[in-house]
């Protein structure tokens, strides 16, 4: 069994900032998180277990200083949580500070915001909460039931697959011909680098394990990306999900992992089927193969 790393996976820049930020203020004073500061649980265990503590809503903070996810918040959100006298700390990754800054320049300049999206996840919750009139579109049958607007402005999640939000940027200019459609790719340079990574690596593995929370949306885009050239690929939250029988012997397996999966995790996965394949590698042999 070959077992082949991703170039490029696991934890960006934006997350480890925001755990360090979140460690280091909790060593000086209690904090509460707005909200789970990154989408993976065992990175939420180990805040827990530094007595950092999260709440949902403003109203169930419980200590003088709370922090913003590294996903972001609108201002609205932000003039709310300081009105209850709280001393808040952003974390919220740069390049979702981008995206923002893209939306409020469209709307500035007159044009319909778009943004290519989950419409309940936080991140996309952020970027339109200040906005008086949007869409968010996800899909085909999203674009298919957008309005005629004389000029369209179109941003991105940043953890969008790249392909994807051309594809609907395209469907867009297709159907609304007579309008003018701005796209502002906000699309994070370490997404695109872990989605070019795992498609590269599906076409070359019999099967790819994907590592990273279960509610982790780039962590569900490499399933899929990885899915479209690999008919064997498992997601995994640790090494304990792994199961035997989805390997064989003679396999090729990819690691990738998601932008919040921490390194602890992705070597304990890659050791634990390490293990397997030595395991099997033994079985084959004792029966002569």
């Amino acid at each position: 069994m070959r077992i082949i790393r991703a170039e490029h996976l696991g934890m960006c820049f934006g997350v480890r900032e925001a755990i360090t930020l979140a460690l280091r203020q909790a060593e000086s004073e209690p904090l509460t998180v707005l909200g789970d500061l990154v989408h993976n649980e065992t990175v939420l265990a180990e805040l827990r277990a530094q007595s950092i503590r999260v709440a949902q809503q403003p109203a169930d903070v419980g200590t003088r200083t709370v922090m913003v996810t590294a996903h972001g918040a609108s201002e609205r959100a932000l003039s709310e949580t300081r009105g209850r006298s709280l001393n808040v700390i952003e974390a919220t990754c740069p390049l979702v500070h981008a995206a923002h800054r893209a939306v409020t320049r469209l709307v500035r300049e007159g044009f319909h915001p778009v943004i290519i999206g989950k419409r309940d996840h936080v991140e996309v919750r952020g970027m339109t909460g200040d906005l008086d009139a949007f869409d968010v579109v996800l899909d085909e049958e999203d674009v298919a039931k957008l309005c005629e607007r004389p000029r369209f402005g179109v941003v991105a999640q940043t953890t969008q697959p790249i392909d994807k939000v051309r594809h609907l940027v395209r469907l867009m200019r297709d159907r609304f011909p007579r309008s003018e459609v701005c796209f502002i790719d906000t699309v994070c340079q370490p997404t695109k680098q872990r989605q070019n990574a795992a498609l590269e690596l599906a076409q070359k593995c019999d099967v790819v394990i994907v590592i990273g929370g279960a509610h982790s949306n780039n962590t569900h885009e490499l399933v899929k990306t990885c899915s479209r050239f690999c008919l064997r690929v498992h997601h995994v939250q640790t090494a304990a999900d792994l199961r035997d029988d989805w390997f064989c012997a003679d396999d090729g397996v990819g690691i990738t992992a998601g932008t919040s999966t921490p390194d602890s995790v992705i070597v304990a996965v890659e050791n634990a089927i390490t293990t397997l394949a030595v395991n099997k590698g033994e079985f084959s042999r004792a029966i002569g193969r």
